[in-house]
């Protein structure tokens, strides 16, 4: 089980001193039988006055920093060390009765999906619903997973990846309209597209590493956005549509939500002259660490931005 590093900083600057009201940092990936978080540490200057710690609905962990001091630069920097085992496609097992497309989920388990089959955004024109449609064979039976991986790999191949800092996603028609996007545009268009086959979907953030040298995944650098997929018999199921992969290899969870605005790994207020707002920075670096235990004292440089109201997204 590869033994990673992550580090992740974030640094709002202001012309000014500026006072800062209530910020949601969720940068602590989650606990799982894939995922082991060894280590983990949380750095904030200026220093909050307070910092509590909650699971949110979807029970991602969530820090709560409270701050009395005026000052000119915000930075939160976390930093963990955790072990990843990858998951490959081979390795989803899909229950008999689901193995085809299309099936219904169970009466046990429908209850708690309906929210993540429920769409996001409005299609009258059916744009999203006829281009999902278009991956189902018209040729006999289709295979479930044949499916959803021909919707991630079709992403992959059909459209160019563009970092774009902005917060924000496109909506799926205007990203099948441009033919380009975001790690976390390419997201929301899966989710809704699969959501219009009648599948349970939900949006993930987190980091996205290469396991080799060869593999090459884009969306490094930052944070990274993908798709579960609940599949009877093996749960929720990770589809990256940025990268074509189907299974955890090279992906660390973080948050998962409904929506991407559920999954902000920074969000907060600050209060004084609007023009005070310099910018951001966000650096992520996602290493092997090694076996040997060690101190999470040292980071790299990560940084984020915030204006007014704040939110900073996916940025890959």
């Amino acid at each position: 089980m590869p033994l990673l590093t992550i580090e992740h900083v974030t640094t709002y600057r202001y012309q000014q001193s500026v006072s800062l009201g209530e910020h949601r940092i969720m940068m602590r990936p989650r606990e799982a039988f894939d995922q082991r978080l060894l280590r983990a540490r949380l750095d904030i200057d200026p220093q909050p006055c307070e910092l509590r710690w909650l699971h949110d609905v979807f029970g991602n962990s969530v820090a709560i920093a409270l701050f009395d001091k005026r000052t000119s630069q915000l930075k939160v920097a976390s930093a963990v060390t955790l072990e990843h085992a990858p998951l490959t496609q081979q390795q989803v097992d899909v229950e008999p009765y689901a193995r085809l497309f299309p099936f219904t989920y169970s009466s046990e388990d429908m209850p708690d999906l309906l929210r993540s089959i429920e769409r996001n955004h409005l299609d009258p024109e059916r744009i999203v619903d006829n281009w999902a449609r278009g991956f189902v064979s018209n040729h006999g039976d289709t295979a479930t997973i044949d499916l959803l991986t021909r919707i991630a790999t079709g992403i992959q191949r059909d459209f160019t990846y563009v970092p774009r800092h902005e917060k924000g996603t496109q909506s799926p028609m205007e990203t099948l309209r441009k033919r380009q996007g975001t790690c976390r545009d390419f997201a929301v268009l899966m989710i809704e597209a699969v959501r219009a086959l009648g599948f349970a979907a939900r949006f993930v953030s987190g980091y996205v590493y290469n396991p080799s040298r060869t593999e090459g995944l884009v969306g490094g650098g930052n944070t990274h956005a993908w798709v579960r997929i609940f599949l009877p018999g093996s749960g929720w199921v990770e589809f990256d549509p940025t990268n074509g992969i189907i299974g955890n290899r090279g992906l660390i969870r973080v948050a998962i939500a409904r929506d991407p605005y559920q999954a902000l790994p920074l969000s907060g207020t600050w209060f004084g002259l609007p023009a005070s707002f310099l910018g951001m920075d966000v650096s992520v670096n996602v290493s092997r660490a090694d076996p040997e235990p060690f101190s999470l004292s040292g980071h790299g440089a990560i940084n984020s931005r915030l204006a007014g109201n704040q939110e900073t997204n996916p940025t890959c």
